[in-house]
Formats: C-alpha cells, structure tokens, sequence
C-alpha cells in the first residue's frame, strides 16, 4: 500500500513518520517544505508538488488546516489527473460534516473513495500512535484501508460520510468545556493556597479525573502554553460546532460560552498561537490576576 500523505505539520509530520517506520511506502508533501524535510531521515519522498504525491498512491492522507484548504487541493487539474481511481482519499484533518459529504462526491466523480476520519489525542497522540480515530463514510471502504489507521492510533467507524466529523465536534465540545472546567478548579485551588499538583494526583482515577485535568491542569500550574493544539484551530472547531447546532435546531449553551471565551482568547488577549489550555490566561484575566 503507497500513501500520500498531504499536510506535515505539528500533527501531521508524526503520523506520515509512523506509517514509514512501520514499513508504508510513504511520499509527502507540505506547503512549507521545511516541515516535511525531516522525513527524509525515514525513507519518506517528500514531493515539491501535491500532484506528485499523490501519483499512483493508493490512499491519500489529508491532514490540512480545514475544509478550503482541502477542497483546494483537491480542486487542482494536476493532482485530479494524478489520482488513481478506486484509490482512497482519508481526511483526517477536522472539517465540516458537510464539507465532507461535498467533497466525498467531489473525488466520486474520478472514481476516488473518500472517508472522514478526523482524530483527537494532539501532538503526544501523533507521536505516539495513540490518537482517536473518528471515521466515517462506506464501513466496506474503512475495512479495505484499515491497516492505514493501525500506526497512527485506534479507528472506530461511526457512520456514514461526515459522520467522524460530527464525532469529532462533539469531542471538540468536551475538551473545550472541560479545559474551562479544569481552568476554573485550578484558578480556586491556587488561590486558596492548595498544592494543585497534589490535588490532581489524588483525583486520579476518581470521576473528576480526565487526560484534561492531568495534562492540560499541569500546563496551567507551570504556565506552559507552548502548542500541541493552538487556540485559534479550537476557535475554528467551536464555530463549527454552533453552525452545525445552528443546522439541526438545538441550543449549546456551554459550547456559545466557550466559543466567546476563546474568541476573547484569540482575539484581544493575542493568544492564537497558544495551546488551548491557554483559556487559563483568559480566566486569569478576566479575574484581574497576573499569570
């Protein structure tokens, strides 16, 4: 099986060197070549054009920054003459539902099969080949390409076309809401003089206890916002959850809540570029507090 694999950022660079280490035929190509040079090291082709990527590839990973960037690429006359038909084309980056359905029939019309499979975990998952793995599209397509997933994490098959998507705004919600939740534990833990370290090692196991609250708790005590998921991505997912719940009728409230937070975040406060956990600086703020 030859992969393509398009996108090799912070997520994306470690998910095409784990296909290569466990022995795919892997070329790659990114928007800014420096990013994919590294690969070289693992036998990786990294390619100065996505059209000769994807050349006699049998399944083409996108993992781009959202759903114009994807549709894009896919849009372009060389890489559309380059696709191999009944190859597979995987987007695992997080876009809309329905830009997936869009671009499923997109990629239909040159015989190509498609499936959503956006993924939760961040760059500790990418590298470790621990991510979650949201798929949707035909279960027949998913059972043919399944190896793919194996070295990049653990892939459940949810439904139809735009259904890992859905999957993955929801999760998007809970890391959100939770992020806020364990912004807030921390805030009072602090200024009520505890030893916050020592209180999430007693909650461990117990059910307020969460990856969040581990990893996400600790960045907030040292005052780490290098990113493994930047803010402003988290933005762009938030905006997609309200769309989507603007679509299907339903009220979010905790999600609107969120979403005005990490605009406040990303927007005056200058945090684009921070890790999500970064909403901490935003309730700091709008406690009056010093980092």
């Amino acid at each position: 099986m030859k992969i393509a694999f398009l996108g090799t950022g912070l997520m994306g660079g470690p998910m095409a060197k784990n296909l290569a280490v466990a022995g795919f035929k892997v070329s790659a190509w990114n928007r800014t070549p420096s990013k994919a040079a590294f690969l070289k090291d693992f036998k990786v082709e990294v390619k100065t054009m996505p059209s000769e990527a994807v050349q006699n590839a049998d399944v083409i990973i996108s993992m781009l920054s959202d759903g114009n960037a994807s549709q894009e690429i896919q849009n372009d006359e060389k890489l559309r003459v380059n696709l191999s038909p009944n190859s597979t084309w995987i987007e695992m980056g997080s876009i809309k539902p329905d830009e997936s359905k869009a671009h499923s029939r997109n990629l239909g019309e040159l015989k190509v099969e498609y499936l959503d499979a956006p993924v939760s975990g961040g760059t500790k998952g990418a590298e470790n080949g621990s991510l979650a793995i949201m798929v949707g599209g035909n279960s027949s397509v998913f059972t043919k390409v399944e190896n793919a997933f194996k070295p990049l994490g653990r892939a459940v098959f949810v439904g139809p076309t735009g259904s890992g998507q859905l999957a993955k705004l929801a999760n998007q919600a809970i890391v959100a809401i939770t992020i806020g939740a364990v912004a807030e534990a921390t805030l009072l833990l602090e200024e009520g003089g505890a030893d916050v370290g020592a209180v999430r090692d007693a909650l461990l196991g117990g059910f307020a206890d969460s990856t969040i609250l581990q990893q996400h708790g600790k960045r907030m005590s040292d005052r780490n916002f290098v990113p493994g998921g930047p803010s402003r991505l988290h933005l762009k997912d938030l905006q997609n959850i309200l769309l989507e719940a603007k679509a299907l009728k339903i009220n979010l409230p905790f999600s609107q809540s969120v979403y005005n937070r990490y605009g406040r975040l990303v927007g005056s406060l200058e945090g684009s570029e921070l890790d999500h956990s970064a909403l901490f600086l935003e309730l700091l703020d709008i406690n009056g507090r010093k980092t």
